[in-house]
């Protein structure tokens, strides 16, 4: 009869699978996050932005859960903050 391996040896591959687990993709996710979190607290009149739909505009006002961006010079329109997911940085 064959001795039954340690405990800790078994929980070895474990802990292992959940570290890698961990650094390819909870880890990128919470930063990913946080970036995003950083860019609506920094979202400011006049940024030009895009949002999750696709849509490109230029920040109107900005208030704790909204943005009122402008499209084109007669079109405004009201987001979710949350929406927005980059900022568009001009080459001048």
């Amino acid at each position: 009869m064959q001795p039954q391996p340690n405990f800790i040896v078994q929980l070895i591959p474990m802990v292992l699978i959940f570290g890698i687990f961990y650094f390819l993709i909870i880890r990128p996710e919470k930063k990913k996050q946080k970036d995003h979190q950083e860019l609506l607290k920094n979202l400011k009149k006049n940024d030009k932005v895009v949002t999750a739909g696709g849509i490109q505009g230029v920040v109107v006002s900005v208030d704790e859960a909204t943005v009122v961006l402008r499209l084109d010079e007669n079109c405004r329109v009201t987001f979710q903050k949350e929406s927005v997911t980059s900022v568009i940085v001009s080459k001048e």
